[in-house]
């Protein structure tokens, strides 16, 4: 087995392989938009495993911009063998961490059913940071909702609500394990002109003029199939509790129902156990399980 950095002229063989082997792996980043214009670079350090053959039998590949530097961490897009030996593992992991300078820890999420990778990731010392479930809301109906006197729901604006969702986002989320990184109007920006924005899909809900919860909805793909995907869902702490997360999120299926899409899809950590009985009474049922493993470098 030789490892070896990726090269352009080799990436085209990479996101085939990723492709052949996304159904064993969390996908979230390994579907066609994700990958059509992927470049080897210092935000997506990669390395290849190859035979004998020179057939690539292996990749792994960090994912390290700017919102992973500023939580001085980076998530895994493919960490992956089709040799079944902890060895192609370690040569791989051992080649990868030359570029997390400034980093306090890599993690990768695991489905549960990939028993094989599970073992592999606890014999190189990764442990396990918290769960995370996958629901899925077939085509149903979307029960009505009533807002609250003073309550309205506006849609974004780009251009003047960037500073507004990330006040909104952040102390919602200051707490949320995976999530507690602060995001910048200037990644906001960039998340609402992405490929995979729906106009109209992010919402902010107001109270008196006051913005105390957002929802973004965006276009994505499921089992080969086009879904909308829900997420964040945020409403500031002092107003949690009241009804307004049910509220944002029949707003948000409504949208996706207007738009025809026929499912839809959010992701849920298992310690928010308040939000996961949410999505359930909502029509959600959960479709995957995946444990999110970390490796501290510091």
């Amino acid at each position: 087995m030789r490892i070896e950095k990726l090269k352009q002229e080799r990436v085209n063989e990479f996101v085939s392989y990723c492709k052949k082997h996304k159904m064993e792996l969390d996908d979230s980043f390994l579907y066609e938009e994700d990958l059509q214009d992927f470049e080897p670079n210092d935000e997506n350090p990669t390395y290849i495993l190859t035979n004998q053959q020179g057939i690539i039998v292996g990749a792994v590949s960090l994912m390290i911009d700017d919102y992973s530097k500023r939580g001085k961490k980076a998530r895994f897009r493919i960490f992956h063998s089709e040799m079944d030996n902890i060895e192609c593992y370690t040569r791989m992991m051992e080649a990868i961490l030359k570029h997390t300078e400034g980093l306090e820890k890599v993690y990768l999420f695991v489905p549960f059913t990939n028993k094989k990778l599970v073992e592999f990731m606890e014999g190189l010392k990764f442990e396990v940071e918290r769960y995370s479930f996958v629901l899925v809301r077939e085509e149903l109906e979307v029960p009505a909702f009533r807002l609250p006197p003073d309550y309205d729901i506006r849609p974004f604006h780009s251009g003047s609500d960037e500073e507004t969702w990330c006040e909104v986002r952040n102390a919602s989320f200051a707490k949320l394990q995976g999530s507690e990184t602060p995001i910048t109007p200037e990644m906001v920006q960039k998340m609402m002109t992405s490929e995979d924005h729906i106009e109209g899909g992010s919402m902010i809900l107001y109270h008196q003029n006051r913005a105390v919860g957002v929802i973004r909805g965006t276009d994505d793909e499921y089992e080969n199939s086009p879904i909308m995907n829900i997420g964040p869902i945020a409403i500031l702490p002092e107003y949690q509790g009241q009804g307004l997360g049910r509220i944002l999120l029949r707003a948000s299926l409504q949208f996706a129902k207007e738009k025809s899409y026929s499912k839809t899809i959010l992701c849920v950590n298992a310690d928010n156990e308040r939000a996961k009985a949410l999505y359930i009474q909502e029509g959600f049922e959960q479709v995957e399980a995946v444990t999110c493993y970390k490796y501290e470098l510091t």
